[in-house]
């Protein structure tokens, strides 16, 4: 083809390709997507950080301990200790530790983590049953107590007794499940996400401030020593993705005003096997690994080594005495003796026919004939081995009679 038509060709196809582009163009939208990645790593890893976000931003000094050790260096003037973290590997010392701590001047709050046991008369929370308070289930209250006295403990947390109860029929608020802190000078409770299933109870009636729901005890707040005391029923209500809702954030506020926070998120420290576990998974798997090869191959030999047989080949006489010797340790003399016994019959009946069918006296005659022996070494030679085991002299005669028979055949 020649240039200019190239040149149309060339032309042709770039105009085409611009119609194509506007076409898409224009059919093409535009759109925003939001992708929900979840938490950042540092809020995974710690459930209660907004709960310290919150507190460094209403100008409180908050700081994060790992273990009960941070007591020795903690004043317990103008501190809240929060104990939000696992203790059911406290130790009574421990427990000892942290109620004198409170009992100097410090405010201990800390959750309830066991359920009153009646059978036994405890809970197993060492900081609950030395303060004389008792976890229920929600759901039991009512074969612990009466509906009666249940109802006037919980109108004594009311500031306005006179409200109201519910009509029959009448349709429930969106509060009703929530826990409510009544406080002086204030028209309106603060409303509280507590779990409804757990409540409360004040054995010695040693608080004097709680917080209720319609049915259920969630907060105490009672003095101990120079310092005080509150009890929760759980702490997920200050966790990341709760601590907005309701007055949650509010009641961390209000609990830890004009006080230094102190955020314990566990009271024990793991074992070292737990910690080695956790950290080194691979090296402690590795080092398992070789002590088993090490057991393994120490526990090849058994004794020390044999030393190396010599390469001289044995006599045949060798070969024939340690065969004797194996028969002898495997089917004992009797058997020994009977399969000499039943070669000589085996030969006899080829000498002379019919032996076989001869009494036994008979057949010792044929033999004596056959072999010109002595009737008396033939019988002593030929009879049923007793039970007894013969001594080795005997044995030697028996067989040696028996030889000296089949040779004779």
């Amino acid at each position: 083809m020649s240039p200019r038509v190239w040149s149309w060709l060339g032309i042709g196809v770039i105009t085409l390709a611009a119609l194509l582009g506007i076409l898409l163009l224009d059919r093409l939208e535009s759109y925003e997507e939001v992708r929900e990645l979840g938490a950042a790593p540092e809020a995974r890893r710690n459930p209660y950080l907004a709960a310290e976000l919150f507190l460094a931003g209403q100008q409180r000094k908050v700081r994060q301990a790992s273990g009960l050790e941070v007591l020795d260096e903690l004043s317990p003037r103008g501190q809240t200790l929060l104990m939000l973290g696992d203790r059911t590997r406290m130790t009574p010392g421990q427990a000892r530790k942290v109620l004198n701590w409170a009992e100097r001047g410090g405010h201990l709050l800390f959750v309830a983590e066991e359920i009153w046991d009646e059978a036994e008369g405890k809970s197993g929370d060492l900081l609950l049953d030395q303060l004389g308070i008792r976890q229920y289930l929600t759901e039991d209250l009512e074969k612990i107590e009466s509906r009666e006295r249940l109802t006037q403990r919980l109108r004594r947390g009311r500031k306005d007794a006179t409200r109201a109860p519910e009509a029959p029929g009448e349709e429930s608020a969106p509060t009703d499940n929530l826990t409510r802190l009544y406080l002086e000078n204030e028209d309106e409770p603060a409303y509280i996400g507590f779990d409804p299933d757990y409540h409360l109870h004040d054995a010695e009636n040693r608080a004097h401030a709680w917080a209720n729901s319609r049915q259920a005890t969630h907060l105490l707040l009672l003095s101990h020593g120079k310092g005080f005391i509150t009890v929760l029923t759980d702490p997920w209500i200050w966790q990341n993705e709760k601590i907005s809702q309701h007055d949650n954030a509010w009641l961390l506020w209000y609990l830890t005003q004009d006080s230094e926070v102190t955020l314990l998120h566990r009271s024990e420290r793991d074992a070292l096997g737990v910690l080695l576990l956790h950290h080194f998974p691979l090296a402690l798997t590795a080092g398992l690994l070789l002590l088993a090869l090490l057991l393994w191959r120490r526990g090849m030999r058994h004794g020390p080594l044999l030393p190396a047989a010599g390469t001289a080949r044995r006599q045949l006489e060798e070969h024939l005495r340690g065969s004797a010797d194996f028969l002898l340790r495997r089917t004992g003399q009797r058997q020994l003796i009977q399969i000499l016994q039943q070669d000589i019959q085996r030969r006899a009946r080829r000498r002379h026919p019919g032996f076989e069918r001869l009494p036994v006296a008979e057949q010792w005659q044929v033999l004596g004939r056959l072999t010109r022996q002595r009737p008396g070494e033939i019988r002593q030679a030929m009879r049923p081995l007793s039970q007894e085991r013969l001594s080795a002299a005997q044995f030697t005669r028996q067989v040696a009679h028996l030889q000296n028979l089949r040779n004779a055949l």
